[in-house]
């Protein structure tokens, strides 16, 4: 038999495609930054740290982008996805479960032992990776590298080059170039550079700005409403005083506004930094999320338990910031509470009173909520104390919260279980923001995407590569709008379907959801619809 022949006859080719010789190329480059990281975290010493962080970034970075363009540069426009369940880093094979252990022991190090990165206890220089990148931070902030310095510049890092592959990837597709640019410009100015920035302006004893990511809103943002936080807001004049103005009114007025107009898209995945790492270096596992029935309903009774509790433990928060004493406290304890009852049973009401049909059982588990908030409401009033809430310290609730769902669930699973679980794992199950825009989408927003069924030829591109688990087909094959509270809008389905079927739009609220699943002739007039 001739060796060069083929093993397999099959049209899709089941084996990866071979690297070039530019590709290799730049995978070495690559992964010589890489090896630079890894001799600092054995605390091998370097001459010029400034040099080496210079060329261990750089070449990362290089590596990326000479990979890129050999990859997606020779090849006509237009989405291939040639072989991506046939490479093993793609498909939960050797390399995709190599990483995710790799990532996961990452975060785990990074948020529970960052002494073996080389954090320095107070009054001791940092050591190992961290000290490696003391000469970026001194630049920037004038303090020495922390963990959390670090693991911004990688983060930041990964969204810029990934970004760049994902712009060539998708060339073809002006919008998904506008929203990767706006992710990636959010990313490096308002994650990055400003709380660095703002870290300069407390060498003045005018400032004590506590770390604000400008883009980063409540509930993501779920210090903000620390007492820390807010002391150190009111403690750094008109400025800490227009930052707090600025979080409230991006939580009731610019989110709704937005979301009204555009779908919880406009953050999701135009602005938040965990859709950005899930957009571009999480992109090619966005067709491991699971479009099962069982995956969609662990997924709404999980990311509403966690809304639920962010909001209890905001309140908690709060409460014990606030006195009993009205000549003190503008807002008193019990004035507080009782503003929360009256807001959240309005919120309820008109929910129920005007999209309870269009909501069908979700109105049902909303309810839960909602009855589960009030009750948390009445205990907290006749049990909480400056200390303690539930009868637990606030401190020690507070901290759970933060190791728990903004520790574990969002950095060591969200982010860690890209190659196994998909890149939306934090965003589909656990982000309380991803919940509240959702829950503002599915009721009043202009957002939706419309589908043509009559041009649809079944591929199921589509629904492959929904990173948020939604079977996009099946909407497709009914001509029906696809209106969920799941969906980020990112746009991929559209970007991959190869016959136009399906477009983002922003139009009235008028027969929005038009959940039917056979449409028959006499269900419609026609030559109405012909007029319209």
């Amino acid at each position: 038999m001739n060796k060069n022949l083929e093993e397999s006859m099959s049209l899709a080719k089941p084996n990866a495609q071979d690297l070039t010789v530019s590709q290799k190329a730049a995978v070495f480059i690559g992964v010589l930054g890489l090896f630079i990281f890894v001799l600092a975290l054995f605390n091998v010493s370097f001459p010029n740290r400034g040099l080496t962080i210079s060329v261990a970034l750089g070449s990362i970075y290089i590596g990326v982008f000479i990979f890129s363009n050999a990859a997606y540069l020779n090849t006509s426009k237009g989405i291939k996805n040639d072989g991506v369940w046939f490479k093993s880093m793609s498909s939960r094979g050797v390399l995709g479960w190599a990483t995710g252990i790799i990532l996961t022991l990452f975060y785990i190090v990074l948020y529970f032992y960052p002494q073996y990165l080389g954090l320095a206890s107070k009054g001791v220089s940092n050591t190992g990776l961290i000290a490696l990148f003391d000469p970026l931070s001194l630049l920037l902030s004038g303090r020495p590298a922390s963990q959390w310095f670090v693991y911004g510049t990688l983060y930041t890092l990964a969204i810029l080059v990934f970004g760049y592959k994902f712009i060539l990837k998708y060339r073809h597709n002006r919008y998904q170039q506008l929203r990767t640019v706006s992710v990636m410009f959010f990313q490096l100015g308002f994650a990055f550079l400003i709380p660095e920035f703002m870290a300069r302006l407390n060498e003045s004893p005018h400032y004590n700005l506590p770390y604000y990511d400008l883009k980063s809103m409540w509930p993501l943002n779920y210090y903000l409403f620390d007492g820390w936080s807010i002391n150190g807001f009111l403690s750094s004049g008109t400025l800490g005083l227009a930052l707090l103005i600025f979080g409230v009114l991006s939580v009731f007025v610019v989110s709704p506004i937005l979301t009204y107009k555009y779908g919880k898209r406009w953050y999701c995945s135009w602005v938040c930094g965990c859709g950005a790492l899930a957009e571009t270096a999480g992109d090619s596992f966005r067709q491991l999320s699971s479009k099962k029935l069982s995956a969609w309903k662990l997924e709404r009774w999980l990311i509403h338990t966690v809304l639920v509790f962010s909001v209890i433990m905001t309140i908690s928060v709060i409460y014990t910031y606030l006195g009993s004493d009205p000549d003190k406290f503008w807002l008193t304890r019990s004035a507080f509470l009782l503003s929360i009852g009256i807001l959240l049973t309005s919120v309820f009401a008109v929910v129920m009173l005007f999209k309870r049909q269009e909501l069908g059982k979700d109105a049902r588990y909303g309810a839960i909520g909602y009855f589960i908030i009030i009750a948390a409401l009445f205990i907290m009033h006749y049990t909480g104390t400056t200390d303690k809430i539930f009868l637990i310290k606030s401190s020690s609730l507070r901290s759970a919260y933060g190791l728990y769902i903004g520790s574990i669930f969002s950095g060591v699973v969200g982010t860690g279980f890209y190659p196994i679980l998909g890149n939306r794992v934090w965003c589909r199950f656990g982000c309380p923001m991803a919940a509240i825009l959702g829950f503002q989408q599915r009721l009043f927003s202009k957002f939706r995407i419309t589908t043509n069924g009559g041009q649809c030829i079944s591929c199921g591109n589509c629904s492959t590569y929904c990173e948020m688990g939604i079977d996009v087909r099946a909407y497709a094959q009914k001509g029906e709008n696809i209106v969920r509270s799941s969906c980020v809008g990112c746009g991929v389905c559209s970007a991959v379907c190869p016959r136009g079927v399906l477009k983002l739009e922003n139009r009235n609220l008028k027969n929005r959801i038009n959940s039917r699943d056979i449409l028959l002739g006499n269900d419609v007039d026609l030559i109405d619809l012909i007029k319209r």
